[in-house]
């Protein structure tokens, strides 16, 4: 094979693996190793510790001056965002001081989150009883709205997949 097709079909990858890249979200200090459901069952043992979790806005409400988010939680994939393919990991709260707009952050869209955990809260979903893990905010990224078919594989060659957000 030539050397310039060669060349040719590597910046090609780099160019579809940039599309694939993470939001510029500062993660140090945060502990990968804490879900949504551990926050919840023993909210004493983590309050406190930095974490970056990803889902799928349930809710948002403005309150006096903050707003809070109910999530239904995902694992994190490559790129830091839901992986909605897998199971739900356990919803959440995340409450961010100052106003967003709740048209922007509406039910079905999809965010990853850094903060700070502060304990639990007790609610309810439909009429069940429910124990929200909190997470203090430090930074948001809200992904692009697309259509239900945003989530596509570009493949080529053998064995080479690029997923494309």
């Amino acid at each position: 094979m030539p050397v310039s097709r060669l060349v040719v079909m590597g910046a090609i990858v780099a160019l579809l693996a940039g599309c694939a890249t993470a939001p510029p979200l500062d993660t140090r200090g945060v502990d990968r190793t804490i879900t949504p459901a551990t926050a919840a069952h023993y909210p004493e043992r983590v309050s406190g510790r930095q974490v970056l979790w990803a889902g799928t806005i349930v809710q948002a409400t403005n309150l006096r001056q903050r707003t809070q988010l109910v999530v239904l939680g995902y694992p994190l994939d490559a790129s830091l965002g839901p992986d909605t393919s897998a199971n739900p990991q356990r919803r959440f709260l995340v409450e961010k001081t100052g106003y967003l707009e709740t048209v922007d952050f509406a039910p079905g869209r999809e965010i990853t989150v850094v903060g700070t955990l502060h304990g639990v809260s007790q609610g309810t979903v439909g009429q069940a009883p429910y124990t929200f893990p909190v997470v203090e905010a430090r930074q948001l990224y809200l992904w692009p709205s697309q259509s239900p078919t945003r989530r596509s594989n570009v493949h080529f060659g053998v064995g080479v997949g690029v997923r494309v957000r």
